[in-house]
């Protein structure tokens, strides 16, 4: 398995349509929810990545400050096989990005309220109320790096 870490404009063509193929699939399709999930946040992002051939088993996007949030902002993560920790691993590569490639502080996420206790063992703190996204109850949670 391999890890790749991308800024938008070093994608191919081919790696960002597997990547909208996948977060379309997962949230949009699977999840049942029509929203814009291609969004211009997209051309500020890392992408980060495990592949294993030509599969994408888990991603995130990673923001920096000032794109969604003031702080440095991790979103759209997804494990393709689920519990099997390839979340949490590709949580901990959005960290590790987030202190070498933006020098955050701070990362603040919008989790999905089942997922809270994946983000909780990466070290995020819910920091609001529970709200409705897009019909899904989120919480927003942050962690200090």
């Amino acid at each position: 398995m391999e890890q790749i870490t991308k800024h938008f404009t070093q994608l191919t063509t081919a790696e960002l349509q597997k990547i909208y193929q996948l977060r379309v699939t997962v949230f949009v399709v699977e999840q049942q929810c029509p929203y814009q999930e291609v969004d211009a946040a997209d051309l500020s992002a890392y992408h980060i990545w495990f592949q294993e051939g030509e599969e994408i088993l888990a991603y995130l996007r990673l923001l920096p400050p000032g794109t969604a949030f003031d702080e440095a902002a991790i979103g759209r993560v997804i494990a393709v096989r689920r519990r099997q920790g390839l979340g949490s691993r590709v949580l901990a590569a959005g960290i590790q990005a987030a202190r070498d490639l933006l020098h955050a502080d701070s990362l603040v996420l919008e989790a999905q309220v089942y997922a809270r206790g994946l983000y909780e063992k990466a070290g995020f703190q819910a920091v609001s109320e529970e709200f409705l996204e897009d019909g899904i109850p989120h919480i927003r949670m942050r962690r200090t790096l």
